[in-house]
C-alpha cells in the first residue's frame, strides 16, 4: 500500500527508514520531509496542517495509511477530518482523535485521567488568570523545587522547574499574565517535583489493547553531566539498564494498563502511539507526561532496535489483531548522538552547508536528518537539532563510541554534540 507520512525531524527520518522496510510499504510519501527522508521516499511540500492539502494528495496519491509524526496536526483533529470525511474513511489514520490527543494537548486534561484512573503521578494544582492570587498563594507555601507547565502546546519549552519560589512566581506571572506562551499557558498546572531518573516507554495501541514497542532514556539538557539549558533532546539509549523485567511489570500494571482501559471506559477513540513519560522514583515508576506520538530522539533509537515490521503493526492495530502481534527487539544496545547548531537552543544561523555526509558508516550506524533541507544536491542546516547519529553496539558504551566516531567526520559551522549519552551506564 502507499502511505504518507506527515512530519519533518529526526523521528519521522526513522520511522521514514523503518516503514520502508516493511513488505507492506509500496511507495512512501513524506510531508514535508527533511533531506534525509528523501532517501526513503518522496518529499511533499506540504505543512502537517494544511489538512485540504493532506487531502489532496490522499487522493492523488492513492494513499491507504496516514502515519502521523508530531502533535500539532493531532491535537487540530487530523484523526477526526479523515474519520467524517467519505473520500478519506478508507484510509487508516496511525493517531488518535482530537479528543483523546488531550493526553498531551492538555496538561490539565492528562492529570485529571490520571487521578480518575489511580495511576501514580506528581500532586498538582492548576490556575488561570482568573485564580492568579491563588496560585500566588500556592506557590509561597510549596515545597521547592516546584515544577510549572503550561497547559497547551508550547513546543517543548513550556516546563519550568523552578528552585526558589521568587523564580516560580517570576515564571508563573510570565505564562498567566504576560502570555509567554499565549493560549497554551492561559492554564497553568504546578506539581511537586519528583526526584529520580526519567525514562520514557512506548506503545501501540487500538485504544482496547496494546503492545509495548520499546523505552529509552533522553539526555534533555544542553551540556555535558546534563547541565544547562533544556533542549528537545540530545540523545538517546535503549535498552535502559534499570528497565528489568520488575521495573517493567510495575509499569504494565500500573500505569500502561490503567491508562489503555481508562481510554476504552471514557469511550476517547486512540489509535497510535502512546508515549508514557515516567520518572524511575527509587524504583518505583510515576507518570511526568504523557504524548500521543513517538518521541525524537527517542524515535532514532526505538525504531532501529524494534526488529518487528511496524507496518504490520499498523495494521494489527487498524483490523483488530494488535493483541496477537508477536513484538520483538534486536538484542544490541542502541545509541543515537544529536549534532546541533551552534548557539542552540539559543538563537543559532541556518542554511550552513553539511559535510561529511557521505562517508560509509556500515550496518551498525545509521545517519538521520532532523533539521536538513536539500538545495541543488547540497544538504544544508534547517533547524536547531540537524542530525542524528545512531549506532548498534555490545553494549551502550560501544554504540555511543561508535556513534561518536561517525560524527567527528560529520561538519557544519558551528556543530556541537554532548559527548557523554549514556554516561551513568558506562
Amino acid at each position: 500500500m502507499n502511505i504518507l507520512l506527515l512530519g519533518s525531524g529526526g523521528r519521522e527520518n526513522a520511522l521514514a527508514w523503518k516503514m520502508v522496510k516493511s513488505h507492506h510499504c509500496d511507495q512512501l510519501f513524506i510531508a514535508p520531509g527533511n533531506a534525509g527522508t528523501s532517501q526513503y521516499g518522496t518529499n511533499l511540500a506540504i505543512s502537517v496542517t494544511d489538512f485540504s492539502a493532506i487531502k489532496q494528495a490522499c487522493l492523488e496519491h492513492a494513499i491507504r495509511m496516514l502515519v502521523v509524526g508530531p502533535e500539532e496536526p493531532l491535537v487540530k483533529g487530523i484523526y477526526d477530518f479523515f474519520s467524517t470525511d467519505p473520500s478519506l474513511q478508507h484510509i487508516t489514520v496511525v493517531g488518535p482523535s482530537a479528543e483523546a490527543a488531550q493526553l498531551e494537548g492538555s496538561k490539565a486534561f492528562s492529570k485529571k485521567f490520571m487521578q480518575r484512573h489511580g495511576i501514580p503521578t506528581a500532586g498538582y494544582a492548576e490556575f488561570t488568570a482568573d485564580t492568579y492570587g491563588e496560585g500566588k498563594t500556592y506557590i509561597a507555601q510549596h515545597s521547592l523545587p516546584v515544577v510549572l507547565k503550561a497547559d497547551g502546546l508550547a513546543a517543548g519549552k513550556g516546563v519550568v522547574i523552578a528552585a526558589t519560589t521568587e523564580e516560580a512566581l517570576r515564571v508563573f506571572e510570565e505564562m498567566i499574565l504576560h502570555k509567554q506562551f499565549g493560549d497554551a499557558s492561559s492554564k497553568v498546572v504546578i506539581e511537586e517535583f519528583l526526584q529520580g531518573i526519567e525514562v520514557s516507554v512506548f506503545a501501540l495501541t487500538d485504544g482496547e489493547v496494546y503492545q509495548v514497542i520499546g523505552h529509552a532514556k533522553d539526555y534533555k539538557r544542553i551540556g555535558e553531566g546534563d547541565t544547562g539549558l533544556n533542549t528537545g533532546g540530545m540523545g538517546c539509549v535503549s535498552p535502559v539498564p534499570f528497565m528489568d523485567e520488575l521495573f517493567m511489570q510495575k509499569v504494565e500494571e500500573r500505569i500502561i494498563r490503567p491508562t489503555i482501559e481508562g481510554l476504552s471506559k471514557e469511550k476517547l477513540n486512540y489509535h497510535g502511539f502512546v508515549f508514557f513519560g515516567l520518572m524511575n522514583v527509587g524504583g518505583e515508576p510515576y507518570v511526568i507526561e504523557y504524548n500521543c506520538r513517538m518521541g525524537d530522539p527517542e524515535t532514532e533509537v526505538v525504531m532501529p532496535r524494534l526488529q518487528t515490521d511496524i507496518v504490520g503493526l499498523f495494521a494489527a492495530m487498524d483490523n483488530g489483531t494488535l493483541i496477537d502481534a508477536n513484538v520483538e527487539f534486536y538484542p544490541q544496545s542502541v545509541a543515537t548522538v544529536m549534532a546541533v547548531s551552534g548557539g542552540y537552543p539559543g538563537d543559532y544561523r541556518k542554511n550552513l552547508p553539511i559535510s561529511g555526509l557521505e562517508q560509509p558508516v556500515g550496518n551498525d550506524s545509521i545517519i538521520f536528518h532532523a533539521g536538513t533541507r536539500s538545495d541543488n544536491g547540497q544538504v544544508l542546516t534547517s533547524g536547531g537539532r540537524v542530525l542524528t547519529v545512531t549506532s548498534y553496539g555490545n553494549n551502550i558504551g560501544e554504540a555511543v563510541a561508535k556513534s561518536k566516531n561517525i560524527l567527528g567526520k560529520i561538519s557544519f559551522e558551528g556543530m556541537y554534540f554532548r559527548k557523554d549519552i549514556g554516561y551513568e551506564f558506562l
